[in-house]
């Protein structure tokens, strides 16, 4: 059915959740997973002048933070025999990179969590689950 499974993570526990299922689910098909943590770019501009930390302090963070991410996914999956690609990736909007990535991998899954807000705080609050799921044609599975 379902051979290679995309795992967005970020670290959260919502995350955590959907690495479980996610993991699960591979193990159960017999699929690979891929794993992914989506890197912020430096906020350049007036606001970034008044940051004390240097770019390079903040990009050598976000590297550590995200390859933490993925290799807990990684952890996961070797705990459970599955087999596990990761990797961390610059980008704009995390959605529009996991989707990309997706597609570029031949993934035919994705996995990710979401905190299930609907009305007016999933408005303002944003999700990008729910921009993964508006902008791919790939099926996405929800965990809550």
């Amino acid at each position: 059915m379902y051979q290679r499974i995309l795992i967005p993570t970020d670290g959260s526990e919502i995350t955590a959740r959907a690495v479980s299922a996610g993991v699960g689910l591979a193990k159960a098909l017999g699929a690979e997973v891929r794993t992914l943590c989506v890197k912020e770019p430096f906020p350049y501009g007036a606001v970034a002048e008044m940051q004390p930390t240097p770019p390079q302090e903040f990009f050598d963070a976000q590297e550590r933070a995200a390859a933490h991410h993925v290799r807990a996914v990684i952890a996961a999956c070797d705990a459970a025999g599955v087999v596990c690609h990761g990797e961390t990736i610059d980008g704009l909007q995390p959605w529009e990179a996991i989707v990309e990535h997706a597609e570029k991998t031949g993934c035919d899954l994705l996995v990710m969590g979401s905190h299930g807000r609907s009305g007016l705080a999933s408005l303002f609050l944003g999700s990008e689950t729910q921009d993964v799921l508006k902008h791919t044609k790939i099926p996405l599975l929800i965990v809550r």
